[in-house]
Formats: structure tokens, C-alpha cells, sequence
């Protein structure tokens, strides 16, 4: 992969692409100063609103605003098709081997990945072992990480099948575009995102348990300290559902049911926002507050759905993502359209000794790890800390894989020193039921300090608007 970044607006000979145009000859004309004062609009009603995130373990306050840049990323229609395609064929995929490998398991009798990996990993539940889920449905919601690198080859990054937050900022980036420049919608024939609510709604509906007519569908939240409680929120208001945490609900006879003012209502589908360890007291962290009691049992007998579904975390560790273009030829009979990242498995001796002679130029991350932590940017760390991170490396080399430092692509920002490159990424959210479907778009996070090539929010990202043009 070339060390050249590629930028998503400019080709390498500094010519506009075509579907930047039109917003490239709005953005000539506006004024700096009128992009500040927009800049400064935004962060006041992102504020006002409450549109933030806790960041744990921080001093200086449990919320922050998660910045917002206000020149979108813009996507043309063709090759948007291309990148649903590639999602969609993913997202089955996954969702194939997550029934396989809790009924027949015929992918490890097959040889096509190595048992161990699967039946020991620490997102595996046993406990979900020949338990039928509703059109076999686990990861009903997948957001999926894509990266641009080198000429412009897209790649997915990583699977978030556990509980993939980020879009309700979508949204929210849409609404606030819409609202300081909708002459932009005028001259732009964008695909609309402020559907997903109820797209979302309607997907859930349609995997309720067998004989649910008219399902009561709830969001479930660990509470108001969870670092994507504003999208908890936010998403149950959209859906015109109930927002409960785990002691509103209870479970009697093998069914849920909410407490309200009227008495007990049944439960049909829990769209859970907490983590499997603490969904069920009686069976996972004992020492869980924010949980079921008995709701596996519930879950078990077919009488509420969860999505996503318990142990659909095996899919998206990082030791088995370099498995995913295996599964698609396994499930689907097809070549894999979007590809993925090279990947070292340290548990491997020669990948481990690879690794351990270039940790300077490579990333390494904890195969558990999620949001930018646990794990090392070579290229952007001290000696020191790459000579830490390889203790830790040779005390556990199963806990780690290792990627090339990919060149992201890179769009234009407007940053405290005017309009610069920024390295983005983009998180497309894949929504699985009776059918497959999603928006056209997704979060794009960017790198807001510069040279960085870390997104994340709890690490300084922020976000764009991500324009699908429709023609």
C-alpha cells in the first residue's frame, strides 16, 4: 500500500474529482469568516442539544462534544452501489456464521478456521449453543468500518456486531448541514439518512418471536452514565419506543415483561445497548446491576428477541476478522468484494517474530480491544512505548494482531488554522432481518489533529455530514 494519501476531493494532479464540484465552487465563494461563524453555530447547538459522549477515566468531566466539521464527505452513487454490495454480502456472511457455529458448526468440521479460535474465544456463549433465533438473525445491526488507502482501494477495518454505536451523529451531522446551508441541498441531489429510525423500527418488528403480531419492541440501556447515552436516547424518542434499563423489566413464565403505570406489558424484542457480560445476573457477571434476571432463559424459549443477539461478539473479534473472506466463499459460494486489511496473528510464531522485528512501522491491537485503546500506533509512538507494548506483546501474543499502518485517505477540514486534509474513515451501519437493508451513507469520524490517523471519538475525532449522491 503507497505511502501517498489519497484525498477524497483533489486526484493526485490537484483536479477537483467530478462529484466535488459543485460544492467546491460553493465553497470558493463563501466567505472565511461566514464558515467561522457557521463553525461556532454548530458547536452552540450541538451543546444545546446535549449531542455528547462520556469519556471514562477522564478528570476533567465525564461529557465532551463530539466535534463537528461542516465540509461534508461526498460519496458519488456508483460507487456507493459497489460499497452496499461489498457491505451486504459481509453482514450475510457474519450472520452465517454466527448460526453456524452456535448450531452444526460445519466451518470448524470443514477446517476452514481453526476451532480454537472460535470455541475459545471469549466472546463465544456456549450457553447459546442449538438456540434458534428468529430468521436466524444475530448481528440485526452491524456498523462496519471502511477505510480508503493507497490509490483509493477501500478496505473494511473492522466488524461492530456487539452493540455499534455512532448513528444518531449521523443523523444529527445531517439535520445540522440541512440547517446552516440548505442552499447546499438545492444545488446536490443527496440520499437521505433521517429514515433509519424507523427503518431500523420496522427491522426489528419484523424478527419478533413466532405468533407476535404487533411486537413491543423496547431499547435497553445500562443508564445514564454509558458513554452513548444521547444516542440511547435519542434513538428510542426517533422510534417512538420505551427507553428502559434493566430494572424496569422482568421475566416471569420464560417472558419479559416492562413495568409501567398499567401494570405488567409484555416484551417482544429488546434492542439491548449493554454488553452480553452484563445482560443476565443469574448466568454471566453476577454481580450485574444493570441486567435480567432470567431473561437468557426468556431468550432461550423463544419468547422475546434480542438484537443483537447474545454471543454475536465472536464475529467481530479482531482474531477472527481475518477469517471473514473465508466465511463469504464458505456461506455464499462468493468472492469477497471488499477486502480486508493484512493482518499478523501474533499467536502464529512467525507473524509473532514478523511483528516483533517492525513493531516501529506497524499497528497492533488487542484482539478485544475497541475504541482506539489497547493499542499501538507505531509510526506515532516513543521508543518507550513500543518497548512497553512489546512486553505485553511477548507476555500474551494470542491477545494481539498486527496491521500495516495503512495511508488513509484524506478530506478537506476546516480546522482552528482554516481548511486542511484530514485523515477520516467511514462507519456504514447494516441493518439485518427479514431482509437487508441500510441508508445510504454512515458516520464519517475524522482525525482531528493533524497527521493523526486515529478517529475515534474518545481519542480527539470528530465527525462529518456523508453525502450519497443520487445521480
Amino acid at each position: 500500500m503507497s505511502a501517498d494519501f489519497y484525498n477524497e476531493m483533489y486526484d493526485a494532479g490537484g483536479t477537483l474529482r467530478p462529484h466535488y464540484r459543485a460544492f467546491a465552487e460553493w465553497l470558493a465563494a463563501m466567505p472565511p469568516e461566514r464558515l467561522a461563524r457557521k463553525q461556532v453555530e454548530a458547536d452552540t447547538a450541538f451543546h444545546r442539544v446535549g449531542i455528547t459522549f462520556a469519556v471514562y477515566g477522564e478528570e476533567s468531566g465525564t461529557e465532551r462534544l463530539i466535534p463537528f466539521d461542516i465540509i461534508p464527505r461526498i460519496i458519488p452513487a456508483a460507487e456507493w452501489a459497489a460499497l452496499q454490495a461489498g457491505l451486504w454480502q459481509r453482514v450475510k456472511a457474519l450472520n452465517a456464521f454466527l448460526n453456524d457455529i452456535y448450531h452444526d458448526q460445519e466451518i470448524l468440521r470443514a477446517g476452514r478456521i481453526p476451532s480454537e479460535q472460535v470455541l475459545n474465544n471469549a466472546q463465544f456463549r456456549p450457553e447459546m449453543m442449538g438456540v434458534d433465533v428468529p430468521s436466524g438473525i444475530y448481528a440485526h445491526i452491524a456498523g462496519v468500518d471502511i477505510v480508503r488507502a493507497g490509490a483509493g482501494e477501500s478496505y473494511v477495518l473492522e466488524d461492530n456486531l456487539r452493540v455499534p454505536s455512532g448513528v444518531s451523529y449521523m443523523i444529527e451531522d445531517r439535520k445540522m448541514m440541512m440547517r446552516l446551508f440548505p442552499e447546499l441541498f438545492s444545488r446536490h441531489l443527496i440520499a437521505p439518512v433521517q429514515h433509519y429510525p424507523d427503518m431500523l423500527l420496522e427491522n426489528l418488528r419484523t424478527v419478533a418471536p413466532k405468533g407476535v403480531t404487533n411486537p413491543t419492541v423496547v431499547l435497553l440501556t445500562p443508564g445514564a452514565y454509558n458513554s452513548a447515552y444521547f444516542e440511547h436516547t435519542f434513538l428510542a424518542q426517533q422510534m417512538g419506543i420505551e427507553l428502559v434499563e434493566g430494572r424496569d423489566l422482568f421475566v416471569k413464565d420464560e417472558t419479559v415483561f416492562m413495568r409501567t403505570t398499567q401494570g405488567p406489558q409484555r416484551v417482544d424484542v429488546i434492542y439491548r445497548r449493554l454488553d452480553d457480560d452484563f445482560l443476565d445476573p443469574q448466568v454471566f457477571n453476577k454481580e450485574s446491576m444493570l441486567g435480567v434476571p432470567g431473561l437468557l432463559s426468556a431468550y432461550r424459549a423463544g419468547q422475546v428477541t434480542l438484537a443483537n443477539a447474545i454471543g454475536a461478539g465472536v464475529a467481530d473479534d479482531k482474531s477472527i476478522y481475518p477469517y471473514v473472506p473465508e466465511m463469504i466463499r464458505f456461506y455464499l459460494g462468493e468472492e469477497p468484494t471488499l477486502n480486508n486489511v493484512p493482518t499478523w496473528m501474533l499467536r502464529k510464531p512467525d507473524d509473532l517474530k514478523y511483528v516483533l522485528a517492525h513493531l516501529p512501522e506497524l499497528v497492533v491491537k488487542e484482539v478485544h480491544g475497541a475504541g482506539g485503546y489497547g493499542m499501538l500506533v507505531g509510526p506515532a509512538s516513543t521508543t518507550a512505548e513500543i518497548e512497553d507494548f512489546r512486553a505485553r506483546i511477548v507476555a500474551a501474543p494470542e491477545k494481539y494482531i498486527a496491521q500495516p499502518t495503512l495511508a488513509l485517505s484524506n478530506c478537506p477540514t476546516f480546522v482552528e488554522s482554516g481548511i486542511a486534509p484530514r485523515h477520516l474513515d467511514l462507519r456504514p451501519f447494516v441493518l439485518s432481518g427479514k431482509r437487508i437493508g441500510m441508508v445510504p451513507g454512515g458516520l464519517t469520524r475524522v482525525a482531528l489533529r493533524e497527521g493523526s490517523l486515529v478517529v475515534n471519538s474518545s481519542q480527539g475525532g470528530g465527525t462529518k455530514d456523508t453525502w450519497v449522491l443520487e445521480n
